[in-house]
């Protein structure tokens, strides 16, 4: 029923040419997301109970680090509430490119059962179908957690506010969540190539973001290099994080380096939208 309502609305859809390839995929990834949303609202109380399940089991991260920390009063020099502004922070942004490109590890399949040809007969940019399919509202659950708990940081945190670090707050959000799908759409054009490699994708989102929930003092000296000037995760919250509460980088980068954040961004998603160019122009069909 869904296929044959996505399939009516792309058959009412006229994609200027004069309009660029963004807004085509933007006007795509519109229709589709606001399909699956129709198709959940159907069932309002099902799409609730996903919804708080969803927010429970991630909360449950947190309540293993409260856990730890009634037994020691520090962790790596960090209190808890310091630690929560890592988690509620790293979290929300996940949670915020999760929301919006999370099925584009799904690619894999559809390559494998070549389900994907479907999608490149249709008049919208590739991404813009994988990253709406299957639009998975109760996702917001995991974003909601995460501000609840950075909200709580931020409110228990003494730290003396300045207008940079209130303007960073967002910011440090929104990029993060930038910098996750970025890698996101990485993990999706190397599929084309290693075919169900949904796992590596996940590895460095979900298993970043784990990571990234910790103070960077627990960690050592060469992974540290690794996040911040290889893949550079460090920028989702580590680096903004440690200008907030005023505490110096361990690899001894300037504090102005909290503000390069948005711009880490773009710099990750220029290679990641030239390697989901290069995966599609690959892309040979199944043959069947």
């Amino acid at each position: 029923m869904a296929e044959a309502v996505l399939e009516r609305e792309f058959a009412e859809l006229e994609v200027p040419r004069a309009r660029g390839r963004l807004r085509e995929g933007l006007r795509g990834y519109g229709l589709i997301v606001a399909m699956w949303v129709r198709s959940t609202m159907t069932y309002r109380t099902s799409f609730v109970l996903s919804t708080v399940g969803n927010a429970a089991i991630t909360l449950l991260d947190f309540v293993a680090i409260y856990i730890m920390f009634s037994h020691v009063d520090a962790l790596g020099g960090f209190t808890l509430p310091e630690v929560a502004l890592l988690y509620g922070s790293c979290s929300a942004s996940l949670g915020l490119a999760d929301l919006l490109l999370g099925n584009t590890d799904r690619i894999g399949a559809r390559i494998r059962d070549g389900s994907l040809d479907t999608m490149l007969v249709r008049p919208v940019p590739l991404l813009a179908q994988v990253a709406a399919d299957r639009f998975a509202l109760r996702r917001l659950g995991r974003i909601g957690q995460g501000l609840g708990v950075l909200g709580w940081a931020l409110c228990t945190l003494d730290v003396e506010w300045t207008a940079g670090k209130v303007l960073l707050v967002p910011v440090m959000l929104l990029a993060g969540g930038s910098i996750f799908a970025a890698v996101m759409v990485a993990g999706a054009a190397f599929q084309f190539i290693a075919g169900d490699a949904a796992e590596v994708q996940n590895s460095f989102t979900y298993g970043g973001c784990t990571m990234l929930q910790y103070p960077p003092t627990v960690f050592a000296t060469d992974l540290l290099r690794g996040v911040t000037f290889v893949v550079p995760l460090a920028f989702v919250n580590w680096l903004p994080a440690l200008y907030v509460l005023g505490r110096p980088d361990p690899l001894g980068l300037p504090g102005w380096a909290a503000f390069l954040s948005p711009l880490v961004a773009l710099a990750v998603f220029v290679p990641a939208s030239l390697a989901w160019r290069a995966g599609v122009r690959s892309y040979r069909s199944t043959g069947s």
